[in-house]
């Protein structure tokens, strides 16, 4: 209650200050709409459309390559098997030195033979002691075959992978995006828009959101040998909701939070309010603002709005004239509001 008491008097304070910022008022209706962004606002890689296209045409051709053949490694665990000589039927672990133990020869080296030729290096072995020996090599534990997940994940390290094992196959391995709690909210702490997947040097133009959560075809890419993956953590990135709301407050900003969450978490909307809301984009020192459509989230007509790090919120109480009185006071003193006002709204109860 207290600290409620001071984000009261704090904002009290703010709308007693004016300024002539007539850059930032004008007609409401003229803001776009939050749904019909262009890319290159909703977007954060900056990316052109043809840059998107060249990408997606690169991960394409990373999808019709050809799953190259397994080559015997250190760590393998190999299987021999002679036809109709079931006391010949043995396994062995490839050495550091590439070698396994093969019946009458002892130590032979294998490591980077396909299976079939090291069939025929062991045939020729068996040859002299067996007529015609029929046999094949089998792997039965690729232990060499591997790719490296870290960051935001339950359990980090390294992981066998098959041929045709992808991206969103590995994070599920590895156990998921790990949680953190906050303010009691268990959330989400991967950040997969910061997050890489890094082949022979060159990092891939995956977008982990499409992959993880969507499981698209292109940026779900198979996995190779020596991957390296890197779940960003997320930052301590918050989003606010201010004006007409029974709770403002600030909450950490995760992948699925939108405003019908940060509304809810606001306890709802006061019963006067007005239709549109107004989202401050791009820091209050050079924001941007965007309509978008309250009433009609909350009824169902519209998608609910997905928000970014940064966000600020705000409902109107009634009408737009109210609007170009909350821009007039609010950005004249946007350092002194982003310095005190958000610290306040953090730890809200």
């Amino acid at each position: 209650m207290k600290k409620m008491l001071y984000l009261v008097l704090l904002l009290s304070a703010l709308f007693t200050f004016c300024g002539c910022y007539d850059r930032y008022t004008g007609n409401f209706e003229q803001f776009p709409d939050v749904n019909n962004l262009p890319s290159g606002v909703v977007d954060h890689s900056g990316l052109t459309e043809e840059d998107k296209r060249r990408q997606l045409e690169y991960l394409k051709q990373l999808d019709a390559q050809k799953e190259p053949v397994y080559r015997i490694n250190a760590g393998d665990k190999i299987s021999i098997r002679v036809y109709n000589h079931p006391d010949l039927i043995m396994e062995s672990l490839v050495t550091p030195d590439g070698a396994i133990g093969v019946m009458f020869a002892g130590q032979v080296q294998v490591a980077g033979l396909t299976l079939e030729e090291a069939s025929e290096k062991i045939k020729k072995i068996y040859g002299q002691y067996i007529k015609n020996p029929e046999l094949g090599v089998f792997a039965i534990d690729v232990r060499s075959q591997t790719a490296t997940i870290a960051g935001a994940i339950n359990n980090p390290g390294m992981f066998v992978i098959s041929n045709g094992m992808r991206l969103a196959d590995l994070f599920a391995k590895a156990g998921g995006s790990a949680v953190r709690d906050f303010d009691d909210q268990m959330l989400d702490a991967a950040d997969y828009q910061n997050s890489i997947i890094v082949r022979n040097g060159e990092i891939l133009p995956v977008n982990f959101s499409l992959a993880i959560e969507r499981g698209d075809r292109w940026h779900n890419v198979k996995l190779k040998k020596g991957d390296y993956i890197y779940i960003a953590v997320r930052s301590e990135a918050m989003v606010s909701i201010i004006g007409s709301i029974h709770r403002p407050h600030k909450r950490l900003w995760d992948q699925n939070l939108g405003i019908l969450e940060l509304i809810s978490s606001g306890l709802g909307l006061k019963e006067e309010h007005w239709q549109y809301g107004v989202i401050i984009r791009g820091g209050m020192e050079n924001p941007r603002f965007y309509r978008v459509d309250i009433d009609g989230i909350l009824q169902g007509r519209c998608a609910n709005v997905r928000l970014q790090p940064g966000d600020v919120v705000y409902v109107p109480h009634d009408n737009i004239s109210e609007y170009n009185v909350f821009v007039r006071k609010l950005l004249p003193t946007a350092q002194f509001l982003s310095t005190f006002t958000f610290p306040a709204l953090n730890f809200i109860q």
